[in-house]
């Protein structure tokens, strides 16, 4: 059995995925097409030139106008259908997937909260349905925009949003110029309601982001969080607590926070302790997937069989789970990756 064979059959979790960042170009074209919005490309091979990100601000732009291309409730089902087909594909069991419902709503327009919650919540049972997957929602607060910040926490924090699978307030967007601190009120009141604490932290900022999140925000989750590598002392405290991080390694070489993967820290993150997990954030946009991080955590990052196994069972214990829901997959995983080594004699990392 190969690694790419290997990687493929174990049964995985994925806390760090973006919707709007999951819409397959082809999708894309037909969206926009449908909804009257003009893209700088016709075709996939175009849009995946478009792709090509100088910095962050230029993917903040490029995200904005594919998020314009969802109008209609249909539009957002269809969406998360297909990244529910892509879970099967790629056997991901389990998802927690970001939105960013003041975009859609706030700065689109055309939607209501209640319209936009049932629509992901449509594609979310079709997935269930046809693929056996399981999705929750984490909808972000977008930085830029904080005039909706506690908008959107009301509406995540609601009863509505609860019973329909929310499990977390998250925070993404441009990290400079926005700290964690303008963002304490609408987290105190997502916390109020029994909401988890999931920002964005430590990308494109180094880990005074991520001291913020968690002094500010009471973070329990870290998206990106690589950026602790450049702090002793936070390092030393993220290990003690056992704060997870959500790692995208592809993401980050996209967009310019570190050149290679070899140069990534990975490696060091897992190396030093951290509950380090592996994601593939916007896996249209970067041309990857959750079976593609895998891959490069081990034949680039450095990562050996085991570590891997255990930054795929860290997903889950890092999920928003009721114990017996994360009990219950930690066992189905722990007993899968034992089979498939065991039916293919693998000791080492296969080749």
């Amino acid at each position: 059995m190969s690694l790419d064979e290997y990687i493929r059959a174990m049964p995985k979790a994925e806390l760090h995925v973006h919707l709007e960042g999951a819409v397959h170009p082809e999708t894309l074209l037909e969206l926009a097409a449908d909804n009257g919005v003009s893209l700088p490309a016709s075709d996939v091979e175009g849009l995946r030139r478009w792709y090509t990100f100088r910095d962050f601000d230029h993917f903040l732009a490029i995200y904005a106008m594919i998020c314009g291309c969802l109008r209609r409730p249909e539009d957002f089902a269809r969406a998360v259908y297909e990244y529910g087909r892509s879970m099967a594909e790629q056997n991901i069991r389990y998802a927690e997937v970001t939105f960013s419902p003041g975009t859609h709503i706030l700065r689109t327009g055309g939607l209501a909260w209640h319209e936009l919650l049932d629509a992901v919540n449509a594609g979310r049972t079709r997935a269930h349905d046809e693929f056996g997957v399981e999705m929750r929602w984490i909808p972000d607060i977008v930085r830029c925009n904080p005039d909706t910040a506690l908008t959107v926490a009301e509406w995540a924090a609601s009863e509505q949003s609860r019973a329909g699978g929310v499990v977390a307030l998250g925070l993404g967007g441009p990290e400079v110029g926005y700290p964690p601190e303008w963002f304490a009120e609408a987290f105190a009141l997502a916390h109020r309601h029994g909401l988890h604490s999931n920002p964005h932290a430590g990308e494109t900022v180094g880990p005074e982001s991520i001291w913020g999140a968690l002094r500010a925000l009471g973070a329990e989750r870290i998206g990106h969080g690589v950026r602790a590598i450049e702090d002793p002392a936070l390092l030393e405290h993220l290990v003690a607590q056992q704060v997870p991080l959500e790692v995208n390694p592809t993401s980050n070489l996209c967009l310019g926070v570190y050149p290679s993967y070899a140069a990534h820290p990975l490696k060091r993150l897992v190396e030093a302790g951290l509950l380090v997990t592996v994601n593939s954030d916007d896996p249209a946009l970067f041309n990857t997937a959750l079976v593609d991080e895998y891959r490069h955590a081990v034949e680039d990052c450095g990562l050996s069989l085991d570590e891997l196994e255990e930054v795929a069972l860290n997903a889950v214990r890092a999920a928003y789970l009721s114990p017996d829901e994360k009990t219950a997959l930690l066992t189905e995983f722990e007993e899968a990756y034992a089979r498939l080594r065991a039916e293919h004699g693998l000791e080492e990392t296969p080749k």
